[in-house]
């Protein structure tokens, strides 16, 4: 049996979370019911103080009761250092705020085992990454280039334009053949920042779902398909995506055999990957969604997998 374990849980506000979907919330749970001790910080309350790695943080507990699903602590500002694992799990946007939480946690390795691996999320954006595997992927351009992005769509006619750095299907468009908007697009996107587009080629097979897939230690546990509303190109949770049971294919455990290896060294510990027919198309490494959403669906329990990958991982 493993040791008891001071497991800080780096999230976002914890009183606005939905229980009943948050995946971070039954990882939680599992971790308290075996003994864990948790506590809570938000991205704000960490800092770096005469070279230590500081937060403020609060003794955390967790109960699957709406309106009162949290109890926190008298606050202590702690040396991170002294915990044994930080759980990275707030949302994006993946932007200089994000990066700068991965510089800090950083500098605890390898003294605190920190899921996912702060230097291995800073490296693998989550629509940037899945282009080391262009043979898994759909037609895909990232640029900034209208040129570019023109001659993109002249060659593939149906696309999707999408921000790099977006998540939850945010700014993510569908432009048909015929479709006159894409001028207009790139202004808007150019005038919002200054990062560069993905352009994929649009794929009908979104009709069918969006399937995420999670994967703990480079090994699948789950998947859920998530099928957009009608009209609507998104499939996302966050967009409306409704979730409907669903197993892997051969080619879902083709894509999954060649990227667990990777993910796995990169102490990439808790992923999820978005396939849309045959094609990944985003490996999502920040706060992977959907444990709750596959354990109703498929009777399992993908927490204890995760907790078991971290115990095991303390353990040595």
């Amino acid at each position: 049996m493993t040791r008891t374990l001071t497991i800080a849980v780096q999230m976002d506000p914890i009183d606005t979370i939905d229980i009943d979907a948050d995946s971070t919330f039954v990882m939680g749970l599992e971790a308290q019911r075996r003994g864990h001790t948790l506590l809570y910080y938000q991205p704000k309350h960490l800092g770096c103080r005469d070279g230590r790695i500081e937060a403020r943080v609060w003794p955390l507990t967790l109960e699957r009761r709406p309106g009162a699903h949290f109890g926190l602590g008298a606050p202590e500002v702690i040396d991170l250092a002294t915990v044994d694992v930080v759980l990275l799990r707030q949302d994006p946007p993946f932007d200089m705020a994000y990066l700068t939480t991965t510089y800090l946690l950083e500098r605890l390795l390898p003294q605190v085992l920190v899921v996912n691996h702060p230097v291995a999320v800073r490296n693998a954006p989550e629509k940037l990454f899945p282009t080391r595997f262009p043979h898994l992927t759909p037609p895909t351009l990232i640029s900034s280039d209208p040129d570019a992005i023109r001659a993109f769509r002249d060659e593939h006619r149906d696309i999707i334009v999408k921000p790099l750095y977006g998540n939850g299907g945010d700014g993510v468009f569908h432009l048909p053949p015929g479709d006159r908007n894409l001028t207009s697009l790139l202004e808007m996107f150019a005038r919002r920042d200054r990062e560069p587009v993905i352009v994929q080629r649009f794929l009908p097979e979104i009709r069918d779902g969006d399937k995420r897939i999670l994967l703990v230690d480079g090994t699948p546990v789950g998947a859920v398909s998530r099928i957009a509303r009608e009209g609507e190109a998104r499939a996302n949770f966050h967009a409306g995506g409704r979730p409907v049971a669903a197993d892997l294919s051969p080619r879902d455990r083709e894509i999954c055999a060649t990227l667990g290896p990777v993910l796995k060294a990169e102490g990439l510990v808790f992923v999820g990957i978005d396939v849309i027919g045959d094609w990944l198309t985003e490996i999502n490494v920040t706060s992977p969604t959907g444990i709750q959403e596959i354990n109703r669906l498929s009777g399992v329990e993908i927490e204890r997998a995760v907790i078991d990958a971290i115990e095991a991982r303390v353990a040595g």
